[in-house]
């Protein structure tokens, strides 16, 4: 988009927010309508000057007008509650359920984020160890997670970070159901 029409398609956006007319808003910043009705449809490159006029009468400053002109588009991705995708791991067999809730496009996988539910059917599993730094995030429920030598006590709302280089899982399912999200990082852990 060209300049000139960005900056009349925003200005044009927050008058019509307040209701206001081309009439009102050039008395506001003491411009003639059709000089406001030019910049609005980005028929004209117009000074500084103006445009500080025209924002001030519509109540925002030069800076909010021109913040998203050369801002990059982003891939995002929702996940809506209840539809991540159930994948296989190595502890589904033990009665863990893993649903991914983003995945990487690209040739170089940085992160990957589980919700992982357990019920009373689910076995510990203490023999994870992969790349990466993990992040677990307790949602419901309480467990004892081995890192290593160590056990540490999760409850409902504790956060547990760790290098998933060693040797970790559950240890013992204390209070099921179990939910949590677990937030693998990968790259450099040291």
């Amino acid at each position: 988009m060209e300049l000139e029409q960005y900056i009349g398609s925003v200005l044009r956006g927050r008058r019509v927010n307040q209701s206001l007319t081309i009439a009102e808003v050039a008395e506001r910043a003491d411009l003639s309508r059709g000089m406001v009705s030019k910049i609005e449809n980005g028929q004209v490159a117009t000074s500084l000057d103006s445009l500080a006029r025209i924002t001030a009468a519509l109540g925002m400053t030069l800076s909010q007008l021109f913040r998203d002109y050369d801002s990059a588009e982003a891939d995002a991705q929702l996940v809506k509650a209840g539809s991540g995708l159930e994948v296989v791991r190595m502890g589904t067999k033990r009665g863990h359920t893993y649903h991914l809730l983003a995945h990487h496009r690209g040739h170089h996988k940085n992160f990957e984020p589980f919700l992982i539910s357990m019920d009373d059917e689910s076995e510990a599993f203490p023999t994870f160890q992969h790349e990466g730094t993990q992040l677990i995030h307790i949602l419901q429920g309480r467990i004892d997670y081995r890192h290593g030598k160590r056990v540490y006590e999760l409850e409902e709302g504790d956060t547990f970070t760790f290098d998933a280089r060693v040797p970790h899982g559950p240890e013992r399912l204390v209070r099921v159901p179990i939910r949590f999200l677990a937030i693998t990082i990968f790259g450099n852990v040291d």
